[in-house]
């Protein structure tokens, strides 16, 4: 229905505005992994 159109156009919609503002850390957050393991990629990654 319409509210289900409504809800996937906010969540897009944040999708966007956190993909701007933050980058790749962002994307890899919402994905859901955890802060510590990002970290430790960093670290291993230099």
């Amino acid at each position: 229905g319409t509210s289900g159109t409504r809800l996937s156009y906010l969540c897009s919609s944040k999708f966007k505005e956190a993909d701007m503002g933050f980058g790749k850390g962002a994307l890899l957050w919402l994905i859901g992994i955890p802060l510590p393991i990002i970290l430790l990629l960093a670290l291993f990654m230099r």
